[in-house]
């Protein structure tokens, strides 16, 4: 990688270490400019990376982009889930389509299913459950969402590549926490829980671009 995506992910590594800082103390303004930061010094890391696949990286920096809006429509005052979750679904999405453009492997995909069948009985289904009691308008969407995320871990698994695979299961279990956290019962740190493993997640997939 050359020098200027060192720099980039350095910088994005200190803008996320201040994010989690902000999320744990409660210092929304700070959280307001470091959240979108990472996101955004990011895109630049994949952007000057030497990629094993040009394709799979234009559908990355895709991926990486509505990420991004995603973050900022989570991290708005107004309740902003829904559209929140349609830019993240659409990110996955685009993520998918880059591992496939990379290519996979039927037996990686094949293991992918599996582990997305043992988080779907164990964690998902706890999860769909509480919000069909809480908030059932959230039940579609939350539904699709779980899906498509599973088709992105699968792909990612079905890459081979250690360190896609290493991202997808950290977004995976992210965003596990983020709904656990919402729909079943707060999690002690829940919330800075979830940015680091969000961070370490999108972090390994853009360095899986040269991997």
């Amino acid at each position: 990688m050359p020098t200027l995506g060192w720099v980039l992910l350095g910088a994005a590594a200190i803008a996320a270490l201040v994010n989690w800082w902000a999320v744990d103390v409660g210092r929304e303004p700070v959280e307001y400019v470091a959240k979108p930061a990472t996101l955004t010094l990011l895109i630049g890391v994949a952007l000057v990376l030497d990629p094993a696949d040009g394709g799979a990286r234009v559908w990355f920096v895709i991926a990486l982009v509505l990420c991004l809006a995603g973050d900022v429509l989570l991290m708005l005052p107004s309740d902003r889930f829904v559209p929140g979750l349609a830019a993240f679904l659409a990110g996955h999405v685009a993520y998918v389509v880059g591992f496939v453009v990379r290519g996979v492997e039927l037996w990686g995909v094949l293991l992918g299913l599996l582990v997305v069948a043992l988080a779907l009985a164990l964690v998902a289904r706890p999860i769909v459950d509480a919000v069909q009691r809480e908030a059932r308008e959230l039940v579609t969407p939350v539904f699709a969402y779980i899906l498509v995320i599973s088709v992105m871990v699968a792909t990612g698994v079905g890459t081979t590549v250690g360190l896609a695979i290493f991202g997808a299961l950290s977004f995976y279990a992210s965003d596990a926490l983020l709904a656990w956290n919402r729909f079943v019962r707060p999690l002690p740190a829940g919330r800075v829980l979830v940015m680091v493993s969000y961070h370490v997640a999108q972090a390994a997939l853009v360095l899986s671009l040269a991997d």
